[in-house]
């Protein structure tokens, strides 16, 4: 792997790590939210978000795939 691909990699790993920051952060709502600790609408609120944040993670990962596997398509023709 080149430090090009890698930095590009990087890049990925850390725009993917954030939505699943965020997914961790709304389960922990959740659980509040069923132990009673919080309004149950805020579990809702954080359900909506856990969706959206696996839908940006998940085409993050997407998006490396397809990057990455151009890069490794730019490199066997050489």
């Amino acid at each position: 792997m080149t430090d090009e691909e890698f930095s590009t990699m990087s890049v990925f790993v850390h725009d993917a790590r954030k939505p699943l920051n965020r997914i961790s952060m709304q389960a922990e709502l959740v659980k509040m939210a069923l132990n009673g600790d919080i309004p149950p609408q805020k579990a809702f609120e954080a359900l909506d978000k856990i969706i959206t944040s696996a839908k940006d993670c998940s085409n993050t990962l997407a998006d490396m795939t397809l990057k990455m596997g151009e890069s490794a398509s730019d490199g066997s023709d050489d």
